[in-house]
């Protein structure tokens, strides 16, 4: 009967919006730890622990599935760029795959399909590697015509592989091997770019102590395909042993480059989260501590309060503009007795940030998700995502165990900004009235913005009809790039958690979204001012200040204008983003002449005015 209930569900949720309110998972789930895992390099068996204690579906959806595996560990933490559409219409994909019947990873390597602009290829029945344990692929495009991966070999460093032809002939394949002493360095992500995105960046991280640190972050760059490096194994002082104990793997991730600007972003729970940001290319670097850890220097000795931070999931990218927009999911961190880390699996949140807002400060409840005291996080502006209220009740329905990622209850967000600024967020979250009788499944879901980050539409489940019922939608990776569309792979299968001794097949699927359906969304949710929620200014004539209120059913962010009868601004009040309720714009009449007015009070798109007297 459950089950049967369960697909009636999904059958009435098709590609439904879910509308913004919020519910909240019980305290007691939100209060158990778990130790913090480890990045997970190979054939070691993964930490699957479980501990116990406006939505919409997008209608106009296309999927595919384009590849399998039988290893069940897609990312420690942060999903690297895994999927790409080129320029003419063709796409690139990649993902860890690991043959079956050999699920703990031994000869596993780099699964690879190719979509010509009609069709995908094949399911691929081995690895672009052959006798290496390979893994943790990135991709991107590479010269005028052609593509580039990199991923860590298990022994021996990363594998840069490059071809002049995407789709077609045989890689050239590289290995960079780490500093001396430390030759085996892993969990690599590249980003390309020059005039015809010849030069190659990667990212690594040491798979064992360097540089007084646990693990150091480590920086490469060639423009010859590996053959020689301008720069290999630099380090970052802003990164080293004075700031942060260790830099762990999977914690780092590429933003797609804005000319010759480019910017990566770094953290975790343990570690400040950083943007360093660099206008040339990578010769010097800027860093922004976006989030301040209480405890960057934690080492075994030292126990610490209970305090939210990003959980080591998270993305960015650049608008049109050169500004830096960033995604991050939220846990929180605890040293109990002085000898391990811990994390909260039952915390819920998906936080936004972009390079016009002031940082998080290192209050331990800075990032708190459900608006209590200390928290700088607000509902709908800069926390964006959440599970959602499925079945309307009020509350979050979910079974006490939690199939663990390392990561909360929402996690791996991920972000592409198209060519109009409209930002598109999906993420991967345990989502209620779907599971397996022992835990949740989690969903994709989306959100998307049409005014800088200021406002939000309603969330999408973007796997919420019925063919979706009993999955696992975990590890979404979407395309830097986008058309009418935006692009992602995600993995798939019938097991909440990562199981590395499963005998089960994986599914590596491509999903299609079109950006009017979950666009529209936001259009009908999003005239927030109307003429009757916008007041006559108070008093009127004046002559000293003036009031305008405007109600707001939500928050929003809201500026005004004043202009004379020719048409010109002459005074203005700067966007700022205020609280549901009353808000209040003051108008100053110093140094404007007597006369009739005009006042605009805009919202993103939506506008009211209302004309005034000063006397």
């Amino acid at each position: 009967m459950k089950k049967l209930l369960l697909v009636l569900l999904a059958l009435s949720i098709g590609l439904a919006g879910f509308s913004q309110s919020r519910a909240k998972a019980p305290q007691a789930l939100r209060e158990v730890s778990v130790l913090k895992t480890k990045a997970v390099k190979g054939s070691e068996s993964y930490n699957n622990s479980v501990y116990s204690p406006g939505m919409k579906s997008a209608s106009m959806t296309e999927e595919e599935k384009i590849g399998n595996t039988w290893y069940d560990v897609g990312t420690n933490r942060s999903m690297q760029t895994r999927v790409y559409l080129h320029d003419d219409g063709t796409f690139g994909a990649v993902w860890t795959y690991g043959p079956e019947g050999n699920p703990s990873g031994v000869n596993r390597g780099t699964g690879y399909n190719y979509f010509d602009g009609n069709v995908w290829g094949d399911l691929p029945t081995q690895a672009i590697e052959t006798g290496a344990t390979a893994g943790w692929p990135s991709y991107t495009m590479w010269g005028d015509n052609g593509e580039t991966y990199t991923c860590h070999d298990y022994y021996l460093g990363t594998i840069l592989g490059t071809r002049v032809e995407k789709g077609t002939g045989t890689w050239n394949k590289v290995i960079q091997a780490g500093p001396p002493g430390v030759v085996d360095i892993s969990f690599p992500r590249v980003m390309t770019t020059g005039i015809n995105r010849q030069m190659i960046h990667i990212l690594s991280t040491t798979w064992s102590a360097y540089n007084g640190q646990e693990h150091a972050l480590l920086y490469a760059r060639t423009n010859d395909a590996g053959a020689t490096w301008e720069v290999e194994n630099q380090l970052f002082d802003e990164l080293g042993p004075d700031y942060y104990s260790d830099i762990s793997g999977d914690i780092y991730d590429w933003a797609e480059p804005h000319g010759s600007t480019i910017a990566f972003l770094v953290g975790e729970n343990w570690t400040d989260l950083v943007l360093m940001k660099s206008e040339d290319d990578g010769d010097t670097w800027e860093k922004t501590v976006i989030w301040e850890c209480p405890y960057p220097l934690w080492a075994v000795g030292q126990i610490t309060d209970t305090f939210y931070c990003p959980d080591g999931s998270h993305h960015l990218a650049f608008d049109n503009n050169g500004l830096v927009h960033t995604v991050f999911s939220i846990s929180r961190g605890l040293s109990a007795d002085g000898t391990a880390q811990s994390y909260f699996p039952g915390v819920d949140g998906v936080a936004y940030w972009n390079e016009n807002r002031p940082s998080f400060s290192s209050d331990i409840n800075a990032l708190n998700p459900y608006g209590e005291t200390g928290t700088e996080l607000e509902e709908n502006y800069s926390l964006i995502g959440w599970s959602q209220d499925v079945n309307g009740n009020g509350t979050l329905d979910i079974l006490p165990e939690i199939a663990a990622y390392n990561t909360g209850l929402s996690s791996h967000p991920q972000m592409v900004i198209d060519d109009q600024n409209r930002i598109f967020v999906i993420y991967s979250s345990v989502t209620e009235t779907f599971d397996n009788n022992i835990s949740n499944f989690r969903h994709i879901w989306a959100r998307t913005s049409l005014e800088g980050g200021d406002a939000w539409g309603p969330f999408y489940d973007l796997t919420g009809s019925l063919p979706y019922t009993f999955d696992e939608c975990v590890y979404p990776s979407i395309s830097p790039t986008s058309d009418e569309n935006i692009y992602f792979t995600y993995q798939a299968d019938d097991a909440p958690g990562t199981v590395t001794n499963s005998t089960s097949e994986i599914h590596i699927r491509f999903m299609t979204v079109q950006k009017d359906e979950i666009i529209d969304g936001i259009t009908e949710n999003n005239t927030v001012i109307t003429d009757s929620k916008v007041s006559q200014n108070y008093p009127n004539p004046f002559g000293g200040k003036s009031t305008v209120y405007v109600m707001l059913d939500k928050p929003a962010s809201l500026s005004l204008e004043v202009s004379n009868l020719m048409g010109q601004v002459i005074y203005s009040v700067p966007a700022k983003q205020y609280p549901a309720g009353k808000a209040e714009l003051t108008i100053h009449a110093t140094g404007l002449n007597a006369g009739i007015y005009f006042y605009t009070v805009r919202s993103g798109e939506n506008s009211v005015t209302k004309k005034m007297m000063i006397e």
